[in-house]
């Protein structure tokens, strides 16, 4: 299981194997793709290949992504969302999952904070709502999901492999058109572009401990061919039973009592993850750099980013804005030169310790003009930065860390980026990444 960087990513919910609510939300956004009985219908998928899914590939992972990277101009995920909470409004796990494609549809819009016309790359789209609580029941959550038995917090107990079986997949009740006397597992509705990533809501409880998203994720090489045979973890952790089925499938837990910041920290970190597992090597150089998990590099220090200065007496300050003074609590160490860059999911450029959306000491960094080269001597400018810049997102994504990282992802190298790589050719869109 990966640890790093796995600050507060648990979340108590108790699951148990039992009965299905069929009953969806009232008023719930219908899902599209899917009769009224829950056949697979006929796809909507254009013929426009620089949309996806489209009618030539709708799959995750499938060899038509990596070789058409740079053509495509919007994808359109589908997204299976179940609800396991017995005690969640009844609207609400459909209003969280819009409010979180709202809030990612405008992360995706590249420098969107300077450009009112830069379109949104991201487009997620419910394709299925499925509401698994307990008939007549208030409280916990639904016997239906799965869980490991005698596994002692605070140890993962949720059983991610148990969302593959075949009794949950009669319980997500789409039935195979091949064959209706039987449904479609997961692996199946993934491997035929139905489902693109699974989200679930789920009620706090202490009998059950979930990642925030977990993924597992095929091997790339230099050249973004699969590597044949190989996967990783890449998600916020991971795991060990969680079933390889060939294709990469985010599974996202949002509980329902928090908001879409915490989903969009959720799945921030799961773009951690996906660099730190290396399946694309090419990801991984940059996002380190972007991100700041190159400060062993840049700077010398022990570690390689700030994640690690979680305690008393740990953290960053200030005293000029390209000066950064670091404790880890026993040492320090005076960066006299200090730039920050992209910054992460915890930490941004004047971040002081973890979550710090606060400071107003103003600290140079380069996350508006990464890899651009606006400054002089062709080298990226640095300008002062502070959590005003935040302001705009404060409705979009409204806590945890949400407001940070709906402009966090805008600066990323998305659709039509300015940034170059080492040898000097455009960015590649980051966001196309999270489906290989």
């Amino acid at each position: 299981m990966i640890r790093y960087p796995l600050i507060a990513s648990l979340i108590a919910i108790t699951y148990q194997y039992g009965p299905v609510a069929r009953a969806q939300a009232a008023s719930a956004v219908p899902p599209t793709g899917i009769t009224a009985t829950g056949t697979p219908d006929r796809l909507d998928d254009p013929a426009d290949t620089t949309v996806w899914p489209n009618k030539t590939s709708r799959a995750n992972s499938d060899g038509w992504i990596p070789r058409n990277h740079d053509r495509i101009r919007v994808m359109r995920p589908r997204i299976l969302m179940i609800n396991f909470s017995n005690q969640v409004e009844a609207a609400k796990p459909m209003r969280l999952a819009n409010e979180l494609i709202a809030a990612l549809k405008e992360s995706s819009r590249y420098h969107g904070y300077e450009d009112p016309a830069a379109p949104p790359f991201l487009e997620y789209r419910v394709w299925r709502y499925v509401d698994m609580r307990d008939p007549g029941a208030s409280k916990g959550n639904s016997r239906a999901a799965p869980i490991k038995p005698n596994v002692k917090a605070p140890e993962i107990n949720c059983d991610y492999a148990g969302f593959f079986t075949e009794a949950f997949a009669e319980r997500i009740g789409v039935r195979d058109p091949a064959n209706r006397s039987r449904f479609l597992r997961l692996d199946e509705l993934v491997d035929r572009g139905y489902v693109h990533e699974v989200w679930f809501t789920a009620a706090p409880d202490p009998d059950f401990r979930c990642l925030e998203c977990v993924e597992l994720k095929p091997v790339y090489d230099d050249r973004f061919r699969p590597v044949p045979g190989k996967y990783v973890q890449a998600g916020n952790g991971g795991d060990p039973d969680q079933k390889w089925t060939g294709r990469s499938l985010r599974i996202n837990c949002l509980n329902h009592e928090r908001g879409i910041g915490c989903g969009m920290e959720n799945l921030g970190h799961s773009m951690e993850g996906m660099a730190h597992s290396k399946a694309i090597p090419y990801f991984t150089k940059y996002f380190y750099e972007y991100a700041g998990f190159d400060l062993d590099k840049r700077y010398g220090l022990p570690f390689n980013s700030f994640y690690p200065l979680w305690g008393e007496g740990k953290g960053i300050s200030y005293p000029s804005p390209n000066v950064a003074v670091v404790t880890d609590g026993e040492k320090t160490w005076k960066l006299d030169t200090y730039v920050a860059a992209g910054g992460n999911v915890h930490f941004p450029p004047n971040g002081r310790r973890h979550y710090d959306l606060v400071n107003t000491e103003p600290v140079l960094s380069t996350i508006e003009d990464w890899r651009i080269g606006s400054g002089p001597g062709g080298k990226d400018r640095a300008g002062l930065w502070t959590a005003d810049k935040l302001r705009p997102y404060e409705k979009v994504a409204p806590d945890c860390m949400g407001k940070w990282l709906v402009y966090w992802r805008q600066n990323m190298p998305g659709l039509n980026n300015r940034s170059r790589d080492d040898a000097g050719k455009p960015m590649k869109n980051w966001y196309v990444f999270l489906f290989y």
